[in-house]
């Protein structure tokens, strides 16, 4: 360790003062890992892409999140109900939120409408110039920052290995690397947005990462609009 931390150390400091991330940290090696075990093997959508990436790419990533993620979760740009990624908050927080608004809507004898949205191979979707851009103009990363961030979003190459076989690596055009460390942090302020268009159309919501739940409660008398409500948010938010 104390042989390898000063080279690390100098090359996370080339990259933070030249505002780069290098090139030779950009080529993932993605493993196709099945989702669950009863999953049809023979179909591509069964799979999850892991990238692996190397040790020191890693670590520079963590000295970037250290910061940055303070950064970006205090901004009241960052949307309040998302659970995911974030200290103090999980899968359990978003359940119990939930629970709780169908709960407090039965006591007002209200029933609840949930719908469920969740966004195909998320990670992937991710467009670079957009999320630069929602950085900069929503959460305040510029100068430095934000050169250092389009340098590690841009000219990524990955392969695919099964068993032996590697074939050529492909460009990114899109998206982060799955398995990558700051790639939570730059997906969850890419669709905070979302909460925006959410409460615009004044409904309840909760958000775990690529899912979204909505929700409405109503009484009896007014399901129609309740329900169209609802149905029109849901559609924006597919849009």
């Amino acid at each position: 360790m104390d042989v390898f931390a000063p080279v690390i150390l100098q090359m996370a400091d080339l990259s933070f003062r030249e505002c780069r991330f290098l090139a030779a940290f950009k080529t993932a090696q993605v493993l196709p890992l099945l989702k669950k075990p009863s999953l049809d093997k023979e179909q591509m959508s069964s799979y999850r892409p892991i990238s692996n990436l190397t040790t020191v790419s890693r670590v520079i990533e963590r000295l970037v999140l250290a910061r940055l993620s303070t950064h970006v979760l205090a901004s009241p740009s960052f949307a309040r109900l998302q659970s995911s990624y974030r200290r103090g908050h999980s899968t359990e927080t978003a359940l119990l939120h939930a629970m709780n608004s169908v709960y407090a809507a039965a006591d007002e004898k209200k029933a609840t409408v949930l719908v469920g949205l969740d966004l195909s191979a998320a990670f992937d979707t991710i467009n670079h110039v957009v999320l630069i851009s929602r950085l900069e103009s929503q959460f305040g990363v510029d100068s430095g920052a934000s050169s250092w961030l389009r340098s590690y979003l841009t000219y990524r190459q990955q392969f695919v290995k099964l068993g032996n076989h590697s074939p050529t690596a492909t460009q990114c055009a899109s998206g982060v690397p799955q398995g990558s460390v700051l790639g939570p942090l730059l997906f969850t302020a890419y669709v905070s947005p979302v909460r925006e268009l959410i409460e615009s159309h004044g409904v309840s919501y909760h958000q775990f990462a690529d899912d979204t739940q909505l929700l409405v409660a109503m009484n009896v008398t007014e399901a129609g609009p309740a329900l169209e409500k609802l149905a029109n948010c849901s559609t924006a938010v597919r849009l």
